[in-house]
């Protein structure tokens, strides 16, 4: 479908399967549309004021046979089409294991973006061709929707939780980043540019960027300034260990059990008296008004890294 001018180029890995259901649908779309065109032209024409055609009433087998083919054919085809463009989009949801993560800050009217090693962007992202990209996204205020159309990737970036999407860029070049969520005065003019570069070449732009601490770096820092150390870290205070934390399931004070995730941790970090673990107090403060949602991303970079006891970096 990239050889048509209306159709934007491909440009990622899930462009290809987005546009292969697009082809799809509307090959089957225009099948049945020609179908029932052509069957109201033959039946106005063969049954037209003044011809030989046999006119009657059906058998009523005839009749109630018909009727209940078509139904369930049509039946079967909405199934069929519903099984196929889930399984399709299912399968490019994922992103593969170590893919790139960069983090997405949203605001009116800008995106802002921190790579792995701590360079940051505004309104443009650089990122490898052929190398899966991890996006963790949210919004500063108000709703915005990160959309670039030769990658067919749009994923809406909310405040106060996390988004996620992720692509393969398979084109060198720039390609147009959209916001495409109404979100303001000046919203036509949150636009930006994701440029895709050689792996050599990305990593010769990367190191030529002005850098910090990476974002789990950022992460311990202020972990360790907000007190968070003091409890967590071998304190005597009764307060659960964060190593090896992520990705395990928690169970909670209520009976409930969750998973440790980016937005569970986020919840504990605002509200955390929301989700009391099991066996633990309701003693820990929230930090809501006091961190940002960049800071919020760097304290989850910074747990996610703690992958067993040993590793309490800081």
């Amino acid at each position: 479908m990239s050889g048509f001018p209306i159709f934007p180029g491909e440009a990622s890995t899930q462009a290809v399967s987005t546009d292969h259901i697009t082809a799809g649908l509307t090959v089957l779309a225009a099948i049945i549309v020609l179908v029932v065109f052509g069957l109201v032209v033959g039946f106005a024409f063969r049954y037209r004021n003044g011809s030989r055609a046999k006119r009657g009433d059906l058998p009523e087998w005839v009749a109630r046979d018909v009727e209940i083919g078509w139904t369930a054919a049509t039946a079967f085809l909405a199934l069929f089409i519903v099984w196929w463009t889930i399984a399709a989009s299912l399968g490019s949801l994922a992103p593969q294991p170590g893919a790139m993560e960069i983090h997405v800050l949203a605001k009116q009217w800008m995106w802002k973006t921190e790579h792995p090693n701590g360079a940051r962007e505004i309104n443009a992202l650089h990122v490898p061709m052929g190398e899966p990209v991890r996006l963790m996204m949210t919004s500063q205020d108000v709703i915005h929707s990160f959309y670039v159309p030769q990658f067919r990737i749009k994923q809406d970036v909310l405040p106060g939780r996390y988004t996620h999407t992720w692509f393969e860029a398979t084109k060198l070049g720039t390609f147009h980043l959209f916001c495409t969520q109404l979100c303001g005065t000046e919203h036509a003019r949150m636009v930006g540019d994701v440029v895709v570069m050689r792996p050599e070449d990305y990593a010769r732009w990367s190191a030529a960027q002005p850098q910090g601490d990476d974002i789990a770096a950022d992460g311990a820092s202020l972990f360790h300034t907000l007190g968070c150390a003091g409890c967590h870290l071998g304190s005597a205070v009764h307060a659960p260990q964060l190593a090896g934390l992520y990705g395990k399931p928690v169970q909670l004070a209520d009976g409930r059990s969750v998973v440790a995730d980016d937005a569970f941790i986020r919840d504990m970090i605002l509200k955390p008296k929301a989700n009391v673990p099991a066996g633990y107090e309701p003693i820990m403060p929230s930090f809501s008004g006091l961190v940002g949602d960049d800071e919020i991303l760097a304290l989850t970079a910074y747990i996610r890294s703690l992958k067993d006891a040993r590793e309490t970096r800081g």
